[in-house]
């Protein structure tokens, strides 16, 4: 009884006709293949310059941040260079504003 349902099983999947394989299939439908394989070319090709727009962006993005930054940080440092030559020309010595001038080169 039990060899009787599995030869029901076994037929059941096999097709009366036989199946071509992948390649004779490939050969049979070239152009629809060879339209596949370009349609699929171009897709990819699509997002990958899709993702490298959003790349782009972002990094525009981040150099405007960074020159933002930099500008900042350029005022502050002018600002903290004017308030210590301004103290150090209260020094009656001048030894602070001579030390200052050599590091600053000024």
């Amino acid at each position: 009884m039990a060899s009787s349902s599995s030869d029901g099983l076994a037929g059941a999947g096999q097709n009366p006709r036989k199946s071509l394989g992948f390649m004779a299939n490939a050969k049979k439908n070239k152009h629809n293949f060879i339209q596949l394989f370009a349609m699929t070319g171009i897709l990819l090709l699509s997002v990958r310059s899709l993702g490298q727009k959003y790349r782009i962006h972002d990094l525009e993005e981040d150099t405007s941040a960074l020159r933002e930054a930099n500008e900042g940080l350029t005022h502050r440092l002018n600002d903290i260079k004017r308030d210590l030559l301004h103290e150090a020309s209260l020094d009656p010595t001048g030894k602070f504003a001579s030390r200052l001038s050599l590091l600053f080169r000024d």
